[in-house]
Order: structure tokens, then sequence, then C-alpha cells
């Protein structure tokens, strides 16, 4: 099979080259898939440039990783232990390489069989491929402190991809949505996936549009605290939670006694280490939400297989919507 593959560390197109690899068969508990499409996210640029030898495995008679965590395909082989019946499962995949070499940057991947969720019917490969870590991410920063039913939760950057999901699975959960975008063709992203108020952070006033459109927020699910602690403390409620699912390469200089006056909570979301059974609630619920038509997609830009490091180098670049690699 063809696959995408590094063995060292570095920028995209002085690393990533496209090999002809041994299809790996499934072992027990695990299935085979067919991968339609491979969505890139920018976790899949932080372990290309950050690997260590340690973290790379054998795969045939190479030593080394196939990049990217998420995908859609169709099943067509089956491990020990799993429902022969999956095979012909049209499936969106999760966490595909997380403990082994093989993500989804292939022609065939192979995965715990729970990690292949079967696609509703209708439910497009663009839909399904570009759900993964993005709507996981935002399932898990809604739900970790309890049901946001009927609470105000800001969404930071609603035209990115977590927080696109997190917009639309919130409005799933019964919150109230606020979110912050930089310009108007984000704006108008966010507002078609549901957001009830959506303000351009840039605005000098953004902090009082906020409190004058939705008051006080219980909860926030943030992308960049250095930036936006500010914000966040001038519209955060007695008692709010603030989550935040990424890092930046500066450490953030918190205010702690405002934190401390507000009585505010903060939370630090990590995919990868989120606890099995809230994964699997995860996944169930956001196909439950595919299913009701709760869910669309982001503009999905496509890029062949032998394009990797251009796909790669879109999402540095800061692409709008996400870019899949075409396996069809």
């Amino acid at each position: 099979m063809r696959a995408a593959f590094y063995d060292t560390p570095g920028p995209a197109k002085s690393v990533l080259r496209v090999l002809d690899l041994e299809r790996p068969e499934p072992g027990p508990g695990q299935v085979r898939v067919r991968v339609a499409l491979s969505a890139i996210n920018p976790g899949d640029m932080f372990m290309r440039l950050n690997s260590t030898p340690q973290d790379f495995q054998r795969v045939g008679e190479h030593t080394g990783r196939i990049p990217h965590q998420d995908g859609t395909g169709t099943i067509d082989a089956v491990g020990a232990g799993v429902d022969p019946s999956r095979v012909g499962e049209r499936v969106w995949i999760w966490m595909a390489g997380a403990g082994h070499p093989w993500g989804t940057a292939a022609e065939w991947t192979v995965v715990p069989s729970e990690q292949a969720v079967v696609l509703p019917d209708g439910i497009s490969d663009e839909l399904g491929a570009c759900l993964g870590i993005p709507a996981m991410t935002a399932h898990w920063c809604l739900h970790a402190d309890g049901s946001p039913r009927d609470r105000t939760v800001l969404v930071a950057a609603g035209a990115g991809a977590v927080g696109h999901y997190a917009i639309e699975l919130g409005r799933v959960a019964g919150a109230r949505i606020v979110t912050t975008v930089s310009g108007p063709e984000k704006a108008k992203l966010a507002r078609a996936a549901g957001a009830d108020l959506v303000v351009n952070y840039r605005d000098a006033d953004a902090a009082q549009q906020i409190l004058d459109g939705a008051g006080p927020v219980d909860r926030i699910i943030e992308v960049s605290l250095n930036d936006n602690a500010e914000l966040d403390l001038a519209v955060a409620g007695p008692g709010a939670t603030i989550v935040t699912y990424a890092a930046q390469p500066d450490d953030p200089a918190l205010p702690v006694f405002r934190l401390m006056w507000s009585n505010l909570v903060l939370r630090f979301a990590l995919f990868l280490t989120e606890p099995r059974d809230a994964l699997l609630r995860a996944a169930a619920e956001i196909t439950a939400a595919l299913r009701e038509g709760a869910l669309t997609p982001l503009p999905v830009h496509s890029f062949s297989l032998d394009d990797v490091a251009a796909a790669h180098e879109a999402v540095e670049n800061g692409i709008l919507g996400k870019a899949v690699l075409d396996l069809r």
C-alpha cells in the first residue's frame, strides 16, 4: 500500500515522503479500514516537529510513523474477537495513530474496533473524516464539568475546527453559545454553525458586547489562554470554568488573584489522555448528532497523498477549514 511516512522530526517538505509499505493486518480487537479521506489537525504538525526516536515504531522494513489520527473509510477485515459482520461498514475514525505507527495517511490503517464508528447513512466522507480530534475535544470541553444545558458558553475561535463543533455540539446539549472570531468570513461560518452571538475579539469593546448580548458566561472553551486571558476574565461569571485545550510556545502568566476573586476554575483538556469512558461517550453522542443532522462540515480542502507536505503547510499557514488527503 502507499502511505505517507516520516522517520525524523522536521519541516514537512524535508521529512514527509510517500512509501510503498506492506498492508497491515488487524490484531485482536482491531479492524482494518480502507481509508477514503485522511484529515489533518494541528496536533499532527506538533508530532511531526517534535517526535523523538523513542516515538517511532517498526513499520515493515522501516522505523517511523504514518501520520494523522482522523479519517473515514470502509472496514475490509477484522481481527479476533470482532464481529465479522463489521466488514463493509463505512466508518469515521478517531485516534488512529495513538500508541502505534498506523495513522490514516495511508491506503489502509488498523484501529481498535470501537475507534471505527459507523457513519450514518447520507453522511459524507468529508464530514466524517473531519470529526475525530476536533469534535471529540469539543465534546470533552463541553461536558467535562457536567452538562452545559441552560449554561452560557463562550467558544473562542468559533471558525476553527474545535470551535465549530463546540458550537454545534453545545447547541445539541442545550447551551447558549457565544463565540469570538477575527473577521467577517469567520463570523459567517460561526453563525452558520448556530452561534447565538458572534463577536470580533479584535473590537476594543468585545467584552462589553458579550456582556450586553449574553451576560456573564458560565464556561469558556479556550484555544489561546495567553492571548485571551483578559477577555475571558472580563466576561466570566462567578464560579465560571475556563477549559483550555491548546498550548502556546510560552507559558501564560496567570492573574492568579483575579482568578481567585471570582472563584474561577481553570481546566486543561487533552484529548489523547481523556478518560476512556468519556471518549466512548463522545463518539456515541457525536454519531447521534450526525443522525439528527446537527453537525455540518467546515470548508474542506483536498490534497492527494503525493501532496501531503503541501497539505501540512496549508494547515501551518492557517487555512480556513480542514485539509484532507483523498485516498479514494
